[in-house]
């Protein structure tokens, strides 16, 4: 009985701290915007393109990516997303590596947001927890450019807007949010342990490999492989990006179980980052 008394004493906590953050990060947006912003423009203040410098530079990544997994290694054939569907490799791609570009980024600057700025952020009168939510937000207006640059590619190739585009509101959405809530977890993790961050970096450099960005997942024979590359989030994410860019159907309906075990997961991540985030934020300045 004592037993079942603290499981649910455990969650009743992490779901408060879970309401804690969520509280914060609507009651901090403006903050959260304006910070955003200046993030971006401080960054790119010496340039003389200035903020072009956000879209230009993964432009010229998926120009090399494509170059060498598209054409230098080997000529890709075509990708077979319907029966009588198929799509260059190249506008196949270019819609994983928008997602990857901004989930790569997100991850590594919002993990350590908060241990290289505690000192700066102690002496600010806002939780710290829009940190990690401001950083995100800013690689969110790359990917939002980055998003326009695809639309328009895509309907000059004949992929034109379609009913499906009516997803991107939800996808975009999850999109974030599942970014956001792991950047919270491990923006907290690298702030004690330091070496989180450079474990980190080791596993996205990898992550991009074992997502279906740069290969056709329907490629593969092997089911175990198959259901664990399906496990990544990311992965019902680009799918869906396909899904409603290519007109192939109702992605988050037709795929519900993906739907319920994504939101799951993004659940749970920001759950438990919330709990963490608030149990230690006290003591950050300790670990620095």
């Amino acid at each position: 009985m004592q037993e079942v008394f603290e499981a649910k004493f455990k969650v009743g906590r992490k779901m408060k701290s879970a309401l804690t953050i969520l509280t914060e990060q609507f009651k901090y947006f403006y903050l959260i915007r304006r910070l955003s912003v200046y993030e971006l423009k401080s960054k790119n203040n010496d340039n003389y393109l200035g903020m072009a410098w956000e879209l230009i530079n993964p432009v010229f990544q998926i120009a090399i990516y494509w170059f060498v997994f598209g054409y230098g290694i080997r000529q890709r054939e075509d990708i077979e997303l319907a029966e009588n569907l198929h799509v260059p490799f190249i506008y196949w791609m270019i819609i994983g590596m928008i997602i990857w570009l901004f989930f790569y980024q997100s991850i590594i600057q919002g993990s350590k947001a908060i241990y290289t700025r505690i000192k700066m952020l102690s002496k600010m009168n806002f939780p710290m927890s829009i940190i990690p939510n401001y950083i995100v937000m800013g690689r969110y207006y790359t990917h939002i450019g980055m998003f326009i640059i695809t639309i328009l590619i895509l309907n000059v190739a004949g992929y034109y807007v379609n009913i499906y585009y009516v997803q991107f509101v939800y996808y975009l959405f999850g999109l974030f949010a599942f970014t956001f809530s792991l950047a919270l977890v491990m923006s907290t993790l690298s702030t004690i342990v330091r070496d989180v961050q450079m474990f980190l970096q080791s596993i996205l450099r990898m992550g991009l490999y074992i997502s279906p960005i740069l290969w056709n997942i329907g490629t593969i024979e092997n089911d175990i492989i198959d259901t664990i590359i399906k496990l990544n989030p990311l992965y019902y994410l680009i799918e869906g990006y396909r899904y409603s860019f290519f007109g192939l159907g109702w992605h988050l309906v037709e795929f519900w179980p993906y739907t319920l075990y994504f939101w799951f997961i993004t659940s749970m991540l920001f759950s438990f980052g919330a709990f963490l985030h608030l149990k230690f934020r006290k003591h950050f300045i300790d670990f620095v």
